[in-house]
């Protein structure tokens, strides 16, 4: 997966900012926060889950179904995963 290993440090700072903002509204339930204040911060872990998603999904069409990959067969199967996956997470 070389897509991930090119911006891996990217990726690493999105999923810190994440685990801070998971850690975050932890503490906000703990000190029973108002529950505006809890629903900004399960909105913004959404979104930057989302963005995450989509960024490395991204990496991952451009690599493996992008106009070098000129098998076939390994072109379907990785849309196959793709739409599993896809299909997982917008459930």
């Amino acid at each position: 997966m070389a897509h991930t290993v090119k911006g891996k440090k990217q990726l690493l700072t999105r999923i810190r900012r994440i685990k801070g903002q998971a850690e975050g509204l932890e503490k906000a339930l703990e000190s029973e926060a108002d529950c505006s204040a809890i629903l900004q911060q399960i909105a913004a872990i959404r979104g930057a889950v989302n963005g995450l998603m989509v960024e490395v999904l991204e990496g991952h069409m451009r690599e493996h179904l992008g106009p070098a990959v000129t098998d076939p067969q390994q072109r379907g199967e990785e849309l196959e995963q793709i739409t599993v996956i896809l299909r997982s997470y917008l459930k």
